[in-house]
């Protein structure tokens, strides 16, 4: 399949987010395991991480706003809705069941990670339907 120069913008600045993830995350967690890190420097670690993470939100708006084939630009906004949703309804139902201590606390940086995980299930639910008329 040939892929539109948005796909490969998108595709690039996902690769390399995600690269800058992990060495923040990698260096956020020896920083805090060896208590190299205090103060507010501390926050400013803390919050690394989740940067190129935001950063990934941002190329996937950035790609709907570049892609010029209309179809491929509704296959993405229906997976990131699936992704909304899927998170979203896990996040609310959890928060429930913890707000009635049935259940234990979940970090809520796990919120991004359910909605990545809805970005499969969106990519899938779009496999089911290409081909349909859908």
């Amino acid at each position: 399949m040939i892929m539109s120069p948005a796909t490969r913008r998108y595709n690039k600045r996902v690769i390399i987010l995600s690269l800058i993830y992990s060495a923040f995350l990698i260096g956020a967690v020896y920083g805090f395991k060896h208590h190299l890190v205090s103060g507010v420097f501390a926050w400013i670690v803390a919050i690394l991480p989740a940067l190129p993470i935001i950063g990934i939100f941002a190329a996937i708006g950035l790609y709907l706003v570049e892609e010029q084939d209309e179809y491929v630009r509704m296959l993405m906004v229906r997976q990131t809705l699936w992704a909304s949703g899927f998170s979203l309804s896990i996040a609310t139902v959890w928060g429930f069941l913890e707000s009635f201590e049935l259940v234990s606390h979940v970090e809520v940086y796990w919120v991004s990670v359910l909605w990545f995980g809805g970005l499969g299930l969106g990519n899938f639910a779009n496999r089911l339907t290409i081909g349909r008329g859908r």
